[in-house]
């Protein structure tokens, strides 16, 4: 029997890591969600003591809540998920192409994630990312963590304001970023030299800083892309920060780079 064509549509969204709708929960996450004009919004559940701490940004996004049960709450969130009585259904970002996002004007910054498929770390990266100012995250469209309402809280409202964006080809975009200008430095415990000596030695321009998974590192064709591999030093001789530590710590070595050779 023929699968109907919708069937078929939804396969290959899943296959090439689409998602028709995300629930995002929490009040932090759902208030910059509903405050994102560029943010498709379907479904608000709120409870009323929710409603009373959203009123503001429920007015702004024109959505109307269904307030529920607290006890009955009605949104498919994992049962461990702190809503705070608050779960808005939405559409993900379309941020567009890397070649528009981030073409550079200057000491650019952008994070190029191989294979980090934690939310969690995801989340944590995009908001060191907005805090230092990159022009987006980078990730595979396979094996990378897609927008969730785990990401969304850990991201703390920066998946509403930084540039996620999620690719077919990491090494092909890496090169379309190094034809950009920017110089890629992959980031891995073995390399050499460490990152500040990496930093200091190139030219003005833009800079992508590249992570691997934790565990894997960075792939071969990955780490083979790259203009040069360095390392955060540690001060022991075992030592090792996970990979959202590692992005802020660079992420924060690097602007202070780019500010001090501006």
């Amino acid at each position: 029997m023929k699968k109907p064509s919708w069937v078929i549509d939804k396969e290959k969204a899943r296959r090439e890591g689409r998602q028709e709708t995300v629930w995002l929960f929490g009040l932090h996450a759902v208030r910059d969600a509903l405050l994102n004009p560029n943010r498709k919004k379907r479904t608000l559940f709120l409870t009323r003591n929710a409603e009373s701490k959203l009123a503001d940004a429920v007015a702004q996004s024109g959505i109307e809540a269904q307030i529920v049960d607290p006890r009955k709450f009605p949104a498919p969130l994992d049962p461990a998920a702190v809503h705070q009585g608050a779960a808005l259904e939405v559409h993900p970002l379309d941020w567009g192409r890397v070649a528009d996002v981030c073409r550079p004007e200057g000491r650019d910054i952008v994070v190029v994630l191989d294979h980090v498929s934690d939310p969690h770390n995801v989340g944590a990266i995009l908001r060191s990312a907005e805090v230092f100012g990159a022009r987006a995250v980078i990730a595979t469209q396979r094996h990378a963590a897609p927008e969730t309402g785990a990401l969304a809280k850990t991201a703390s409202g920066a998946l509403e304001r930084q540039p996620y964006l999620r690719v077919r080809n990491l090494a092909e975009e890496m090169g379309a970023l190094q034809q950009m200008g920017y110089i890629l430095i992959g980031l891995d415990g073995e390399g050499r030299p460490d990152l500040d000596a990496a930093l200091a030695s190139l030219p003005p321009g833009p800079v992508g800083l590249v992570l691997g998974a934790e565990g894997p590192g960075l792939r071969d064709k990955t780490r083979a892309t790259c203009d040069m591999i360095a390392r955060i030093p540690a001060a022991g001789a075992f030592g090792s920060l996970n990979v959202s530590n590692a992005a802020a710590v660079a992420l924060y070595a690097a602007k202070q780079q780019g500010e001090g050779s501006g």
